[in-house]
């Protein structure tokens, strides 16, 4: 069954944060990921509001989750690590 990757973020330091973004498109799509939403017009109803709101299909939830423990998703996230604030969650989808 198919899932969401979906990502909440506050970035801190562009810079270090695009390094990040130009390596995680890629090893998202190795794992079969899509991008549906990345950045965009949001309306925050509840929670704590993130300028920036992420959403990835993923084939299924351990797709996902194999995308993220990946070496080149790692090496991605090591440049958003202190170059952002962020949550991340991963939601199977019903048919």
């Amino acid at each position: 069954m198919p899932a969401l990757w979906i990502a909440h973020v506050t970035v801190t330091d562009a810079e270090a944060y695009g390094r990040y973004a130009e390596l995680a498109g890629p090893a998202i799509a190795k794992h079969g990921g899509r991008f549906i939403a990345r950045g965009g017009r949001f309306v925050q109803l509840e929670g704590k509001e993130r300028p920036r709101n992420v959403v990835a299909q993923f084939p299924s939830v351990e797709d996902a989750e194999a995308c993220y423990h990946s070496p080149e998703y790692q090496e991605a996230l090591s440049h958003a690590r202190g170059a952002s604030e962020r949550e991340l969650l991963i939601v199977e989808t019903t048919d």
